[in-house]
């Protein structure tokens, strides 16, 4: 398989709640970094890439965090004017009011309009070479298949002229492995692993965008061995958690009750992770990223996490 990075345009998704922004902020940053020009664009308009760079607010213009950093937030109607400005000569400073209300139209009444928009500009991007890698913190696992199918949808229905040609060349770019891939997120929970699977059954079934990874977020370590295990069960009868009150002086029952929790966490989570392995082409990386714990937002934890997938890629 094509290695992560050396790809040109990533999709990052993932069940919400997952941490599919920390993921993609942190492989922009990773490759950035290794010296790659890459731009991070934020499509779901949550607004909040900014916060893992601590840089602003992000708008549809790209703009410099760092060095070999770009990041930016996807607006269709900014992507509409870029697209008449670049195809057909209107100037960006035009008034294009009376054509971004029939755009607004036709979007409502024609799904997978403003899904081409979408593409069309992250694609471009990539065909005109402005940046090594472009990763795009996608919609959330539910819609990006509409999201990377729209190109093929409207490709189908127009046989010939303009349109299907632009849309020709966005599928050359999507369909390619060695330029394109989609990296699913996932956590070690049952919801989380079931719709990665799903999902990765999607896009082989109904998309030719290649899986490219698969990220586990928020791994438990292993805190304890078998032994110390075994050392807590027999702390647990009542003669010695008392001995141990009155030798420490306080209530050891806590400390244990929140031993047992990371035991048992520990377990269950690992078998959502066997069954995820076990779904999954054994081809396929799947890459793991430690529970932080500590806050999940800002350049700090952005950076940690970066560090930890460079340590399994």
């Amino acid at each position: 398989m094509v290695p992560l990075l050396e790809r040109k345009l990533l999709f990052v998704t993932g069940k919400g709640g997952v941490g599919k922004s920390t993921i993609a902020a942190s492989i922009g940053l990773l490759a950035a970094e290794q010296g790659k020009r890459t731009l991070v664009c934020e499509v779901d308009a949550k607004g909040n890439l900014a916060d893992f760079y601590e840089a602003g607010e992000t708008a549809f213009e790209a703009r410099e965090l760092q060095p070999n950093l770009w990041a930016m937030s996807m607006d269709t109607e900014a992507s509409l004017k870029e697209y008449l400005s670049l195809q057909l000569k209107i100037p960006l400073l035009g008034r294009i009011g009376p054509v971004a209300r029939t755009f607004d139209f036709i979007a409502t009444a024609a799904p997978g309009v403003k899904e081409i928009l979408t593409i069309g500009k992250l694609a471009w991007e990539v065909r005109e070479r402005h940046y090594d890698l472009v990763v795009v913190d996608s919609v959330a696992s539910g819609h990006i298949v509409g999201q990377l199918t729209a190109p093929q949808g409207i490709n189908e229905l127009v046989s010939v002229g303009m349109v299907r040609h632009q849309t020709q060349w966005m599928l050359d770019i999507l369909t390619d492995p060695a330029q394109t891939g989609v990296v699913i997120v996932a956590a070690p929970e049952e919801m989380p692993v079931t719709e990665t699977l799903e999902l990765a059954d999607r896009l082989k079934a109904e998309t030719k965008v290649d899986l490219a990874a698969v990220v586990v977020n928020r791994v438990l370590p292993e805190l304890f061995t078998d032994r110390e295990e075994e050392l807590f069960e027999r702390l647990r009868t009542a003669e010695k958690v008392a001995a141990l009150n009155t030798a420490l002086d306080g209530d050891v029952g806590p400390i244990l009750d929140a031993a047992e929790l990371a035991v048992t966490l520990r377990r269950s989570r690992a078998g959502h992770l066997t069954r995820l392995r076990a779904g999954l082409d054994p081809s396929l990386p799947l890459l793991f990223v430690p529970y932080l714990f500590s806050r999940t937002h800002g350049a700090r934890a952005t950076r940690q996490v970066a560090e930890m997938l460079a340590d399994e890629l």
